[in-house]
């Protein structure tokens, strides 16, 4: 795979997104909510280990972020 110095927002998973999706529920299910906070903040900062590079990784925050702003925005 080559080395991605931007952001990848394309579908990533092959045609298996529901399945990442249930693994991702799966990992929480019986976790209490702090337990559940601490899995995503670890599983966070093994997945910014494994991509490597500051700017994606700034890339991907601001994304999540601007996700979240724009949620709160229309509750």
């Amino acid at each position: 795979m080559p080395y991605l110095t931007h952001l990848r927002t394309d579908d990533g998973f092959g045609g298996e997104g529901d399945e990442v999706y249930a693994a991702l529920l799966a990992a929480h299910e019986s976790l209490s909510d702090s337990q559940s906070a601490a899995l995503n903040a670890r599983l966070v900062l093994l997945l910014a280990n494994h991509i490597g590079d500051l700017s994606v990784i700034r890339q991907a925050l601001s994304a999540a972020r601007a996700s979240v702003m724009k949620n709160l925005e229309t509750q």
